[in-house]
């Protein structure tokens, strides 16, 4: 197998290594072999295709890190033609969450969680997506659909990284 190096912060690795030790992996290039199938399996599942769909997509972040909250504005606004609704809530003393309602394609879902995915400074993002074609034409109408507003802007922002970590075969 070819080694890789991934960039991560020491907690994020931390975790891993933690995560490997208590369910039986042999080591950290398992979980991340593991979990990188995952990722690109998440939105190649061809039962999805050509179905309309909903999504339900969870942002977490801090509230001190406002450009997290500026950027997901951008991208109701970029997307606004999928998404249905959009909820900001604060979570403790210093968090806030973005819970975005979607409905759309998976190409049109699959790149707005994509597009979240990558926006630096997020804590955790969490979705979870449903065929809605099997309710009967019409069941969900028209009265989300939206014209869309054009955007310059590039496709995603690339996440920082504090510490560095060889991913190796075990």
């Amino acid at each position: 197998m070819t080694v890789v190096s991934v960039s991560m912060p020491e907690e994020l690795l931390d975790r891993i290594d933690q995560f490997a030790d208590e369910h039986g992996y042999t080591g950290r290039s398992e979980v991340v072999r593991e979990a990188s199938r995952n990722l690109l399996g998440e939105f190649e599942d061809a039962k999805l295709e050509d179905r309309a769909l909903m999504a339900v997509v969870t942002v977490l972040f801090n509230y001190e890190t406002t450009s997290v909250e500026e950027r997901m504005m951008r991208l109701r606004h970029e997307h606004e033609g999928i998404v249905a609704s959009n909820f900001h809530s604060h979570v403790g003393s210093q968090y806030c969450m973005e819970l975005f309602v979607l409905e759309g394609g998976l190409e049109e879902i699959s790149a707005f969680v994509g597009k979240v995915r990558a926006t630096k400074d997020t804590l955790t993002v969490d979705y979870s997506v449903t065929p809605v074609d099997e309710f009967g034409a019409g069941a969900l109408g028209d009265a989300h659909a939206h014209g869309g507003h054009g955007s310059d802007e590039g496709a995603s922002e690339e996440n920082e990284t504090e510490e560095s970590a060889t991913v190796e075969d075990d």
